[in-house]
């Protein structure tokens, strides 16, 4: 069984800070690209940014300069660092990780829970 569990959501003022973290844990045999999406009411879900193994990165437009991508690959974790907030970034934000566990000879895509950012004064 793999798990990804996320943490550092909140209620945060626009320009405000605000760091997520997602750590995979259970049966891996590997990690591809670990990585970040939102889902804001009545929209699709969309990629914020990714990171691979190697730490090359690789973000949405929306976010780039404000949004900081790293990963932690000891630890089989991720995290975001978000900067300069705006209500618009408003959204659930999902982790990804795109991994092969002991149980398989694939790579699939596995995803965390969720958790809300809201971004409001």
């Amino acid at each position: 069984q793999v798990q990804l569990v996320e943490s550092g959501g909140g209620l945060v003022q626009p320009g405000g800070s605000l760091r997520l973290s997602c750590a995979a844990s259970g049966s891996i045999y590997s990690i591809n690209v670990m990585g970040w999406y939102r889902q804001a009411p009545g929209k699709q879900r969309e990629l914020v940014a990714s990171i691979n193994s190697d730490g090359l990165s690789n973000y949405a437009d929306s976010v780039k300069g404000r949004f900081t991508v790293s990963r932690d690959n000891a630890r089989n974790t991720v995290y975001l660092q978000m900067h300069s907030l705006k209500p618009e970034d408003t959204a659930v934000y999902y982790c990804n990780a795109n991994l092969r566990s002991y149980t398989s000879t694939w790579y699939n895509d596995y995803w965390g829970q969720g958790t809300q950012v809201t971004v409001s004064s």
